[in-house]
């Protein structure tokens, strides 16, 4: 048995995001690229995602081009789509509270979606606010293939 491979249709790319709820998020600064593992929830083109402060919140803070990638395995085949994007972070203010709202609506759909989220390497100091950082991926591009067997 061998392996073909095609491209994804946009539509496919964004059936793929949809359903996933797992990724690899990319951020760059200064020329370093880091990668996190990251989960999410897709929908209209934006990628919902929630977070503690940290090093990939600070580097998307300072240079907002992202890039999510997501893949599946199905038995010897694999999908994989990449979204190129835009970090948008929706602040605990009264300006962004209808945004900050709906990513929390979409977010909470999956079950403890907030449990890698909020945990954290080491102790974090009480805020007199909360920590918790939601933000989006506004996605500008989309790309996917998919390998299968090939009897």
């Amino acid at each position: 048995m061998s392996l073909g491979l095609r491209e994804l249709t946009p539509a496919g790319c964004h059936a793929v995001l949809e359903e996933a709820r797992f990724g690899h998020l990319a951020c760059c600064k200064d020329g370093q690229p880091y990668v996190v593992p990251i989960y999410f929830s897709y929908k209209d083109g934006v990628a919902y995602c929630f977070s503690m402060p940290g090093r990939k919140v600070e580097w998307m803070r300072e240079n907002d081009r992202v890039c999510l990638q997501v893949d599946r395995r199905v038995g010897k085949g694999w999908t994989s789509v990449i979204a190129e994007g835009k970090f948008e972070e929706f602040p605990d203010t009264e300006l962004w509270r209808s945004e900050r709202l709906h990513a929390w609506e979409i977010l909470q759909k999956h079950p403890d979606w907030w449990e890698v989220g909020s945990l954290s390497p080491k102790e974090v100091p009480i805020f007199a606010e909360s920590p918790h950082i939601f933000f989006g991926i506004l996605v500008r591009t989309l790309s996917g293939r998919a390998a299968f067997a090939i009897d």
